[in-house]
This record gives C-alpha cells, structure tokens and sequence, in this order.
C-alpha cells in the first residue's frame, strides 16, 4: 500500500484548493446585492464592468475616434486631432494627458497610463461601492483560488501516475480508481468556475452582471463596452492592436 500516502496527499491538495475557489468565487459573485446601484449604468461603468480598465481606454480612444477628437491610425498610433480640453470628459482628458504635448502617441504606451489614471479608479470605486464590481481584493483571491486548483489537478495527475508504477499491475485499477476521485473534484471545480464566469466578466459581481445582460448592443459605442473590440471594424481593431482572433478580450 505504499501508493496510499500519494493519494491522500492528492486528496488534501485537492481538497484545500476546491475549498478556497468555492469561498473566493462565493465571496465576489455576492459582493453587495446591487439594490444601491440598480439605475442605469453609464457607459464608462457598463465597460468597467465587462471588461476592467482595459476596455475603459479602448472605449475613450474609439468615442473620440468617432467625435474626430482624436485619430487612430491602424498602425497603431493615436494623433491628437482637437486638444483644446473644451466639451470633453474626464476620461478623455486622461487620454490627452497620456498622449502628452507631441500630440501622438502609440496605443500601447496609452493602455497603462489610461487604465491607471484617477477617473478610471473612481469608475470602480463607485461600483464597488454600489455592488456591481468586483473589489480587486476578490478578483485576485479567484484568481489564486483557480491557479491552486488547476496546481491540484496537475499534482493529482502525476502523483496518480506515480502511484500507479509502484504497485504490481493487477492492482493498478484500484490505484487509478482512487485517484480518479481528486481529478474529477478538481476537474469539475474548474469547469464550475468556467460556466459560472462565461461570458460575464471577472470584473462585475452578480447584480453588474445582471445589469450588463440588460444593455442593448443596438449602439456602437455600447456594443463595444460590453461586447468589447470584436464589434469594430478591421481598421480600428488593428488600430487598438486586437485584429487577431481573441479581439473581445481586454
């Protein structure tokens, strides 16, 4: 019985590591119960909650794209077409900020800098607060949560593997039997996980969620906050740098 240590190991692991997801995706899928924040959703917020910082900048960019604010080239540069300040949000004046005083400025330098900047933050703050998102705090617990689970799996496999080369082979049934158990657990965690979050976004908690799933796409510039790059046309997804397949991802 020497393969028994193995699998209680795996056992444990596996154990350990399905508990933490469950708690952390509990945690952040119940963050608030959104009654404080059951209104409308601006469209700034709808592209927080469907896609974190990344699709906030990529939404300023192609909203003063369209205002002819601001020029995105399929190369990958932004030009600075309106700099004046006048009638622009607080978002676009952290772009223009990003771009600085040359007036251009390739959109990946923008990315970080757009992302990180303050009205960004207060994006989330406020829904966090209002609990539609995710707080970061919970987003990060997931993700460690789904790392240890599929580190679990993995363990399971080649300790299962192991396990099964230390006995005689009328007895390796049994052994491969035994570890099916912590492979399936942690197999079907991660596939829990997969349906539970597909295709709601990371970013909002479960009342965001429900609030995106009411936005109509008739509108471009909405159809790009909560469906992300895929909805644009080839010339302005090159331009963003999502003309490969994955465009919706941010």
């Amino acid at each position: 019985m020497v393969w028994i240590p193995l699998y209680l190991v795996a056992s444990v692991v596996t154990a350990v590591a399905c508990v933490r997801l469950c708690r952390a995706a509990i945690a952040a899928g119940g963050t608030g119960d959104g009654t404080a924040g059951a209104g409308e959703l601006t469209l700034g917020e709808a592209a927080f909650l469907a896609g974190g910082p990344g699709r906030v900048t990529e939404l300023a960019l192609v909203s003063m794209h369209r205002a002819r604010r601001l020029l995105l080239a399929h190369t990958g540069w932004a030009t600075v077409l309106d700099g004046s300040g006048s009638g622009g949000d607080e978002l676009e004046r952290a772009v223009l900020g990003a771009i600085g005083p040359e007036g251009q400025a390739p959109v990946p330098r923008l990315r970080p800098a757009v992302a990180a900047a303050a009205c960004v933050r207060r994006i989330e703050e406020g829904l966090v607060a209002r609990g539609l998102a995710v707080p970061g705090a919970g987003r990060r617990e997931v993700a460690a949560g789904l790392r240890a689970v599929r580190g679990a799996f993995l363990l399971a496999l080649v300790l299962g593997a192991v396990a099964a080369g230390l006995v005689e082979e009328d007895g390796r049934a049994r052994v491969l039997a035994a570890f099916a158990l912590p492979l399936t657990a942690s197999g079907l965690c991660l596939l829990l996980a997969r349906v539970e979050s597909y295709p709601h976004s990371r970013w909002a908690s479960h009342a965001g969620q429900r609030l995106l799933a009411g936005l109509s796409a008739e509108d471009p510039l909405t159809a790009l906050a909560t469906r992300g790059p895929a909805v644009l046309e080839p010339e302005l997804r090159a331009a963003l740098g999502r003309s490969r397949g994955g465009a919706g991802a941010s």
